[in-house]
């Protein structure tokens, strides 16, 4: 007699396999896919049974109804957790992170445009993951499942209350072996390894809940508490540097994916980078190269969010997508207190990543989107148009903007999965047997040429002699997927403090006539950016909710935290709550020396989420500064206004 035909004499036996079916799956795709640091038997005893809880009460609900009702909630819950599963490999595959219901939200904005990356992580095998729910449908359609005509309420009451009980269970081992799990982690890999991906996002759904009403609940004294902590914690200005670049125009630059290795790396004896190259030895440049990024899962909208508002981006999903309604102090409204417009320019359109929404409530004056690009299939890839058309473009529109204007550059073609049409380049991909690093070299050189023609372009205007710019890498472009082939690369093992230093993204300030040869490269984040640009334009950043620290001046805060609640400093970097010497990567003797850097670096990032969360900056009031009324902002190309 066959298994299902033993089963069939009774539906509950089929019912409590379809439950070990997605249990098991669930936890081999943990073991397969995510790596999540197991370093202990209870670490992975929790790995195993924290599945359970969430399949026990989703599919009990199914117990409920009768006949085919119990089949339809019993498939429909099948399906949608397998779907959710399946969306975090994926997600995994490439941000080494995990699915948010913000990240959820930001999908409706650009599914379309991120279809091409989705598509390139995605392989055949992966049909195991809906392996069980066709094994349930089958069941189903040959009727060897056949529920009762009653609803079993007694039968879900139990087999959810056992549900519950093996989540405390799972809870109360969590707490101990890792104390305020829920109330103090700022790394979902840590909660997705005690409580599973299921749970995990109950719990993060229950988060923005709370996010919701802690802003209705605010007041100005939440302010005044973060302004003190602000104030107690100075970094003056660099007076050899301060103002010298006073009334200067000010030109960002975003370089996709950029990350700090491939600057003078050679590939066959040939440089990727040249004209990046050339910036390090000119002594009209800043060159920074020990910055991390400090991104979240926003990618390039928290690159510029940090870069703009010297704020750290959201744990979970984007401040561009879930934020853009707050009030915000930035780089364009500070500057516009000082007599500059501003405007950004990037080859996609207005609603990629909300950037039409975020930039009412930063007061960009002028956005440049590919409506104002002639876009054809030669010269776009996915995310738009490609970067040497998109500088080119540029130019008669930047000519058109009053001075002194503050203006930003988002570059695209260095996106992963880095694939170049072939009559873009002729530089050659490493020879790794990952395509995805390989290519990466070409996209990034040719991004590097596309840069250099845009200097060379603005040399032949007269604005060059009186424009600052500032380009910086904004997150990392190959996740630790790719650590074999990478390793390769840099010629060592990457190990977890190794791949932190992949994490570094280089920061060039670009001063046409200010002799820069003295300054010291020093241990930073992208926070920081916006403090040191203010002090060279001779504005003082001290009367901002401004969590940077210049790094021009000799007080410069070196504990930088990343978003996830590590964190670096000259003599230590954390990674997943372990220690390690910064110069040599060895584990540290004694941690707890070293754990009040480590509140430090959570103060910050504490302190950052509540001013968004609260949205707080709206009871703050700079002395001279003008608060922005986004409904003052529309980006409506002149086309479009006659229609």
């Amino acid at each position: 007699m066959s298994l299902f035909n033993r089963l069939h004499k009774n539906h509950m036996n089929l019912f409590l396999f379809v439950i070990i079916l997605f249990w098991m799956k669930t936890y081999i795709t943990y073991l397969i896919e995510f790596n999540l640091g197991i370093e202990s038997g209870i670490q992975h005893f929790l790995l195993f049974i924290n599945p359970l809880s969430s399949t026990l009460v989703f599919f009990g609900i199914a117990l409920f109804f009768k006949g085919k009702g119990q089949t339809t909630v019993l498939m429909t819950m099948n399906i949608v957790l397998s779907i959710l599963l399946y969306a975090n490999v994926v997600y995994y595959r490439f941000f080494s992170d995990f699915i948010t219901i913000p990240v959820i939200m930001q999908t409706k904005t650009n599914a379309g445009q991120l279809s091409d990356s989705a598509l390139s992580l995605m392989s055949p095998f992966d049909i195991f993951y809906f392996l069980d729910s066709l094994i349930l449908l089958g069941l189903i359609l040959k009727r060897i499942y056949i529920p009762t005509v009653k609803a079993e309420s007694k039968k879900a009451a139990l087999i959810i209350a056992t549900g519950l009980i093996v989540f405390f269970f799972n809870l109360a081992l969590a707490e101990k072996d890792r104390p305020d799990l829920l109330s103090r982690s700022f790394d979902r890999a840590y909660l997705v390894k005690y409580l599973g991906t299921y749970n995990f996002t109950i719990y993060d759904g229950i988060q923005n809940v709370k996010s919701s009403s802690e802003r209705a609940m605010a007041d100005s004294n939440d302010i005044t508490e973060i302004e003190n902590y602000i104030k107690s914690h100075p970094t003056p200005p660099n007076m050899q540097y301060f103002g010298k670049a006073a009334g200067m125009n000010v030109i960002y630059i975003s370089m996709e994916s950029l990350q700090t290795f491939i600057i003078d790396y050679e590939l066959n004896g040939m440089e990727v980078t040249p004209f990046l190259n050339s910036l390090t030895r000119d002594n009209h440049t800043f060159y920074f190269d020990h910055i991390y990024n400090q991104t979240g899962q926003g990618k390039t909208s928290d690159a510029e969010f940090i870069m703009d508002n010297a704020l750290f981006p959201m744990a979970q999903g984007a401040v561009y997508v879930n934020k853009a309604q707050n009030t915000f102090h930035a780089m364009p409204a500070i500057l516009k207190s000082h007599g500059y417009t501003s405007a950004s320019f990037h080859g996609n359109y207005k609603t990629f990543w909300n950037r039409n929404e975020m930039y009412r409530s930063m007061g960009y004056d002028e956005f440049f989107d590919a409506e104002y690009y002639h876009l054809t299939d030669e010269n776009t890839k996915n995310y738009g148009l490609k970067d040497k058309p998109f500088f080119d473009e540029s130019i008669p529109l930047i000519k058109k903007l009053p001075e002194p204007f503050y203006a930003k550059f988002i570059t695209l073609s260095n996106h992963f999965p880095f694939k170049m049409d072939e009559w873009d380049t002729d530089f050659p991909m490493a020879e790794t047997n990952n395509n995805i690093v390989n290519q990466y070299f070409q996209s990034a050189h040719y991004m590097d040429e596309a840069l250099e023609q845009f200097f060379h372009d603005m040399k032949k205007t007269d604005m060059y002699n009186r424009t600052v710019f500032v380009l910086y890498g904004d997150h990392h472009g190959i996740s630790d997927n790719h650590n074999e082939a990478m390793s390769e690369i840099i010629g060592k093992e990457i190990t977890p403090f190794e791949f932190l230093q992949l994490q570094k993204v280089p920061v060039f300030i670009h001063v046409p006539g200010l002799e820069t040869e003295n300054a010291e490269s020093k241990l930073g984040g992208q926070v920081d950016v916006r403090s040191t640009v203010l002090h060279l334009l001779g504005i003082d950043s001290s009367k901002f909710i401004d969590f940077g620290s210049d790094l021009l001046s000799e007080g410069h805060r070196e504990i930088i935290p990343l978003r996830n609640g590590d964190f670096v400093s000259p003599q230590v970097t954390m990674i997943n709550e372990k220690f390690y010497d910064t110069e040599s990567g060895e584990l540290v003797e004694e941690p707890d020396d070293f754990k009040e850097f480590a509140e430090k670096a959570r103060g910050q990032l504490e302190r950052s989420d509540e001013v968004l969360q609260k949205d707080l900056l709206r009871f703050y009031k700079p002395k001279g500064f003008t608060p922005i009324d986004r409904e003052d902002y529309q980006y409506i190309h002149p086309d479009e206004e006659g229609d």
